[in-house]
């Protein structure tokens, strides 16, 4: 009969004609293409959301009761203080802490902030960078490797460019064996929010039958073999000095002082907010109802912190200076 395999059957005793499986088939690689394309979109640039709140992102918790590494639907949650009260709230969907700093700093520029001082996660050659463009605010941060280099085993590692020493005027680097390690080229790249860092590669070209070859030259995935393989480090010049003038401005008796203040009051928010208030997750679902429910719980936080202030007799102090710190700070 002329067009009968264009019939559309199902169920028991009917059998589909290869026409009808072929377009079943097509039919259903767009409805996952459509899918594909709505789950990419409401992601944006992360690379998870949860399908009861598509603003929220998965991630790891500090509170883990199971210990199996959960990833639970969550914010970022950052918080501005000074004087022990909370005068700005930023919530983000990013895992990272590195990403969240300039928009923050954006939101705040509504005050008069002369000094931030934040912890070792929000280290980063963009960050460090924005704060130079503004000289009105100092930065104090933690190097993420501040901890490291007072260690023993990261001081003797022979592999790190730290306990290598540089020839400026040759622009090469000479490792434990003594070898040259010069320049080689520049390689640029963007991050996600389009800033350019400029890398510097240097190589050896004399890494054959070097008996230190295995201490000096990480795996890092290569295929190669140790044989085949030479030293190549990669230098951002830029992050080196701004790294190295932090390290400066963090020991000095002003840049001590701010970051003890950090782990009082920074810290002190979420030690309050988590112990005291019992405030542990969200209630609302939305980037925006867990926005209004953050700054409800900050109103209260500051109205209880004003009343214990005024009840200790702290109110108009600032900052906490130790004894053990010099008189005038």
């Amino acid at each position: 009969m002329p067009g009968e395999h264009l019939l559309h059957v199902t169920g028991k005793g009917h059998h589909k004609s290869a026409l009808q499986k072929a377009i079943e088939l097509v039919n259903g690689w767009l409805e996952r293409w459509k899918k594909y394309t709505q789950d990419l979109h409401i992601c944006g640039d992360r690379n998870s959301y949860c399908k009861t709140d598509h603003d929220a992102t998965f991630m790891h918790m500090k509170e883990d009761h199971m210990r199996n590494g959960q990833l639970k639907p969550g914010y970022n949650v950052n918080v501005a203080t000074s004087e022990e009260f909370i005068i700005g709230n930023y919530i983000s969907a990013d895992r990272n802490d590195v990403h969240t700093l300039v928009p923050f700093m954006e939101y705040l520029k509504q005050y008069p902030i002369k000094r931030v001082c934040v912890d070792a996660g929000y280290e980063s050659e963009e960050n460090y960078c924005y704060f130079e463009g503004n000289k009105s605010t100092k930065l104090y941060v933690k190097p993420s490797n501040h901890e490291q280099k007072k260690t023993k085993k990261y001081r003797t590692d022979i592999s790190r460019r730290e306990n290598m020493s540089y020839d400026a005027e040759k622009d090469a680097y000479t490792c434990a064996k003594g070898k040259l390690i010069t320049y080689d080229f520049t390689k640029k790249s963007k991050s996600q929010s389009g800033f350019e860092t400029e890398t510097a590669v240097y190589s050896c070209k004399d890494c054959a039958g070097c008996p230190l070859k295995e201490k000096c030259i990480r795996a890092c995935g290569s295929k190669k073999p140790l044989e085949e393989r030479n030293k190549v480090i990669y230098v951002s010049k830029r992050f080196v000095r701004q790294r190295e003038e932090m390290e400066q401005r963090i020991n000095t008796d002003e840049g001590k002082l701010i970051r003890v203040n950090r782990s009082i009051q920074a810290e002190g928010v979420f030690a309050m907010t988590k112990e005291d208030m019992h405030f542990r997750r969200f209630m609302l679902r939305s980037a925006v109802k867990v926005e209004v429910e953050w700054t409800l719980l900050s109103l209260a936080y500051n109205v209880l912190k004003l009343h214990h202030k005024i009840q200790t007799g702290r109110l108009g102090t600032g900052l906490v200076v130790p004894k053990s710190f010099p008189a005038g700070l």
